[in-house]
């Protein structure tokens, strides 16, 4: 299948919406990675696939930095700033933390494909991020 560049109007501010939207499922779950560290920890290693979150050394370093990642970049996202590279850091993020917790779990089939559409709005930024305002 060949895409071809092809310009599409959007609302500006259906944009900012999708942004703010997209980066408060970050703030919110690193909040949660601080707070509810042994939780996370404990969703981790009964995954099918916890070894994931032993790539860093202990699961405790992975939730505590991946929540560090996630703040920051959910704040970025939620300004504004940098929107492709935040959007970049935040996928870099939400795969493993999918592959470990969601994957091979079928009770949690939902919040697996929340986020697969998380992705899709990240991709959204990333592949996006020379949206302007344009005067009419």
């Amino acid at each position: 299948m060949k895409f071809q560049e092809k310009t599409l109007e959007v609302s500006y501010k259906s944009v900012v919406i999708l942004r703010i939207m997209l980066s408060l499922i970050f703030i919110i779950a690193s909040t949660n990675h601080f707070f509810n560290t042994e939780k996370t920890v404990s969703r981790i290693e009964n995954s099918s696939m916890g070894f994931i979150g032993n790539i860093l050394g202990s699961p405790e370093i992975a939730v505590i930095l991946s929540g560090i990642v996630m703040l920051i970049a959910g704040i970025s996202l939620i300004l504004g700033f940098k929107t492709k590279m935040t959007s970049i850091v935040l996928i870099a993020v939400l795969i493993p933390i999918t592959l470990t917790v969601q994957v091979g779990q079928m009770t949690t089939l939902g919040p697996l494909f929340k986020n697969v559409a998380i992705l899709g709005g990240l991709l959204f930024f990333s592949m996006n991020s020379n949206l302007k305002i344009q005067k009419q």
